[in-house]
C-alpha cells in the first residue's frame, strides 16, 4: 500500500498551478512538496493535497527603494491560492523562509525533508537543508513539537469519546519530541513511519497505532469514538513527564554572516534580473 498516494491527475494540477504561479508573478519556484497528512503518511482517500512552496523573485524586487505593493500594504512575501475542495497551495518568498530557518522554524524543516516533491532544484534544496542542519536549535524544536502535542491531546482527546484521527496529531510531534532528545543533529522527519520505525518499532502502543493508522488510511474520515486505552495512556504518560521540564538540549548556533552570505549566493544563481 502507497502511504503517501498522489493521484497522477493531482500532480498534474499542482505542477500546472506552479507554472502559473511563475508566470503571473515572475517568480522562480526552487522546491514544492506536500505537507499535511498526505505527507506524514496518514492521509484518508478524501485528504486534500497541502501544496508548499519556496520561491524567488527577480533581484530588482528586492533591491527597489519603495516596496512594489499597494497603498499602505507591506511587501508581500507570501503566495497563496484560492482554497478549492482539494487543492491547498501556497508558499514562502526565500528571505521569508531564510528568515525562518534563522529562528529553526520545525516546518521548514519538515518541506524540506518531505516525502513527496513535486518539483526541486536540487542545489538550491541542498544549501537549504545545509542550512537547517547549522541553524538546527534541538530545544527550539522540542517546544515547538511538545506544544503540538499538548494542545491537540486538550482540544480533542481527553473525553469518554474523542476525536480518533487527533490520536495521530498527538502521536506524531510527541514522537518528535523524544526523536531530538536521542539526535541532537539531525531534525524530525516528516514521515511517521520514520518516527515509529525508530522510536516504537514494537509493543502493544505500535500494534494499536498500526490498527489505527489501517482505519485512517481507509476510511474517508475517522469520526469520533470510544478512547483507545493503550494509546491514550501512553499519550498521558509522555505528556505528563515532559510537563515536568524540557530536557538539556542546545539552541541554534547558525551564523548569521553565513546566511547573508547564503542569500546573496542563491539571489545570484536564481533570480539573475
Amino acid at each position: 500500500m502507497d502511504i503517501h498516494p498522489i493521484a497522477p491527475e493531482k500532480r498534474a494540477a499542482v505542477l500546472a498551478e506552479l507554472d502559473r504561479i511563475e508566470r503571473d508573478h515572475d517568480v522562480r519556484v526552487l522546491m514544492a512538496c506536500e505537507s499535511g497528512s498526505r505527507g506524514w503518511g496518514f492521509s484518508s482517500p478524501d485528504s486534500d493535497y497541502d501544496a508548499r512552496f519556496i520561491y524567488v523573485h527577480r533581484q530588482p524586487w528586492y533591491l527597489s527603494v519603495n516596496e512594489a505593493t499597494g497603498p499602505g500594504q507591506a511587501q508581500r512575501d507570501v503566495i497563496e491560492l484560492p482554497i478549492d475542495d482539494e487543492l491547498d497551495v501556497s508558499g514562502w518568498d526565500l528571505r521569508k523562509a531564510l528568515r525562518l530557518l534563522s529562528k529553526s522554524n520545525p516546518t521548514l524543516s519538515e518541506w524540506l525533508r518531505s516525502p513527496i516533491v513535486y518539483r526541486q532544484d536540487n542545489a538550491a534544496v541542498a544549501a537549504l537543508l545545509q542550512a537547517v542542519d547549522q541553524f538546527h536549535s534541538p530545544l527550539g524544536s522540542w517546544w515547538h513539537y511538545y506544544n503540538m502535542a499538548n494542545s491537540n491531546f486538550r482540544g480533542y482527546l481527553r473525553g469518554d469519546r474523542v476525536r480518533t484521527k487527533k490520536y495521530l496529531y498527538v502521536l506524531r510531534p510527541l514522537l518528535a519530541c523524544r526523536w531530538i532528545e536521542q539526535d541532537l543533529t539531525t531534525p524530525p522527519p516528516m514521515a511517521f513511519e520514520d518516527l515509529l520505525e525508530r522510536l516504537l518499532p514494537q509493543g502493544p502502543v505500535r500494534e494499536a497505532i498500526d490498527q489505527l493508522l489501517v482505519v485512517k488510511r481507509a476510511s474517508a474520515e475517522v469520526a469520533d469514538g470510544p478512547r483507545v486505552e493503550v494509546i491514550s495512556g501512553f499519550i498521558e504518560r509522555e505528556l505528563e513527564a515532559m510537563a515536568a521540564g524540557a530536557p538539556a538540549l542546545p539552541a541554534g548556533s547558525g551564523s548569521a554572516d553565513a546566511l547573508d552570505a547564503l542569500f546573496r549566493r542563491m539571489l545570484a544563481e536564481h533570480a539573475a534580473a
